[in-house]
């Protein structure tokens, strides 16, 4: 896929990750649908994006809400003019131990801290893949290419993380991540037949507002156990996303970028 003028849908846009793929897909000539939440934030991504020359816009969608992904993904297209591809980034955290205990005092992982984690990190997955690729395959359909293996109808990126291996304290986040590896692979065998690429990056630890948080003794010890001694950069993510879109062969597999950790 040649990135120029095609557009790209970001969920979890507003910051991060989200924020650095959008900035750096604009670069390569991508216009991009910004999907979040927070008003401020998603003007701030918009902002940077049309400072590169690309267009933006601007879509408030609570990705774990069914009605308002479908209402969203109908209007990229018939806002933005097309809808090529979509990066699935969204994503919460809400860690704690399954099950704790100090002396008498046991405490366990809440089932609200257990479900918005999958509501937003695995459901808002399956429904915003699922929304995005409807609008791909009618838009093949109506430009009659929808039987051309040779012209890619659509992409769809998942991120995971190397947490979906299992990671203590994280037994919802680490669920939802494996889950969204499991979905990268079954979503690119059923929508192959729709030209219709899927895969998935898991990312490792990586510099993001969250991390900037953290006291420098505990990011030290993080990098530490890093093979190349250091965190990820939002860039390097952003990296793998384009080479996904822009290989065309590339489907039904997971890139891990982390530096080694998981060797």
């Amino acid at each position: 896929m040649n990135l120029t003028n095609k557009v790209i849908a970001i969920t979890g846009a507003g910051q991060g990750l989200g924020r650095a793929m959008a900035i750096y897909l604009a670069d390569k000539g991508a216009n991009i649908a910004i999907i979040d939440l927070n008003l401020d934030q998603m003007e701030e991504t918009q902002k940077q994006v049309e400072a590169t020359g690309r267009k933006a816009a601007i879509f408030p969608c609570n990705v774990a809400d069914e009605q308002q992904v479908e209402d969203t993904f109908s209007k990229i297209p018939a806002q933005m003019g097309s809808l090529d591809g979509l990066i699935n980034n969204a994503g919460i955290l809400r860690d704690g131990l399954m099950v704790k205990a100090k002396g008498d005092d046991i405490s366990k992982l809440s089932m609200p801290q257990w479900q918005t984690v999958i509501d937003v990190n695995l459901t808002g997955v399956f429904l915003c893949a699922r929304e995005a690729s409807i609008q791909m395959i009618k838009q093949a359909q109506a430009a009659g290419e929808s039987n051309n293996p040779d012209i890619c109808a659509g992409c769809i990126i998942n991120i995971s993380s190397i947490s979906r291996a299992g990671n203590m304290g994280q037994s919802n986040y680490s669920a939802a991540k494996a889950g969204v590896a499991a979905m990268t692979v079954t979503w690119a065998k059923e929508l192959a037949r729709q030209n219709i690429r899927v895969a998935a990056i898991a990312p490792g630890f990586i510099e993001t507002e969250m991390t900037k948080g953290m006291k420098p003794e505990a990011l030290a010890k993080m990098s530490a156990g890093i093979p190349l001694k250091r965190m990820g950069k939002p860039e390097e993510i952003a990296h793998s996303a384009a080479f996904i879109f822009e290989n065309d062969y590339y489907t039904g597999r997971i890139i891990e970028c982390d530096g080694g950790l998981r060797l």
